[in-house]
């Protein structure tokens, strides 16, 4: 092999293994940001604990709210037809937050309850976020529960 194609075949091999390095690179900083989003039933079927942050989604407990009154922690019930799963944060919460109303929290599992650091509230009667209408769904069908409140809410 000549001195100019030896060159060449050394720059296509650099830039191939420059390339999969950068791949290798993009997709262990993608999954270390990507946050999975389950029910509490999900959650109780062990499917979150590969996961050390993940969401939580689902329906505020009616009378589950319970408020320090020395700081902002916050405990409630977040449930789904099939779980339950108490959740902890410390925070101000958003204004739509109260019971009956779905919820989704980003947090972590500390000794059976989820630690949230962060809580979203539905913004009215009849969304429910595609991701958990979706999860919810399948959380149903699993366990064959009839979901046919889920298939009122517009997509």
């Amino acid at each position: 092999m000549n001195p100019t194609r030896k060159r060449r075949l050394a720059v296509v091999i650099s830039v191939i293994v420059a390339a999969a390095i950068a791949v290798g690179l993009t997709v262990f900083a993608l999954q270390r940001n990507m946050s999975y989003l389950f029910t509490p039933s999900q959650v109780q079927e062990g499917q979150a604990t590969q996961y050390p942050t993940f969401r939580l989604g689902g329906m505020v407990k009616s009378g589950s709210i319970q408020r320090a009154k020395d700081s902002l922690k916050v405990s409630f019930i977040v449930v789904d037809d099939a779980g339950a799963m108490p959740v902890e944060y410390t925070g101000i919460l958003p204004d739509l937050f109260r019971d009956n109303q779905s919820v989704i929290a980003t947090g972590r599992m500390a000794d059976g309850r989820f630690i949230a650091s962060e809580v979203l509230a539905k913004h009215d009667e009849n969304y429910m976020p595609k991701e958990l209408k979706d999860a919810m769904a399948k959380a149903h069908q699993k366990r064959n529960i009839d979901d046919t409140a889920m298939k009122d809410t517009p997509k």
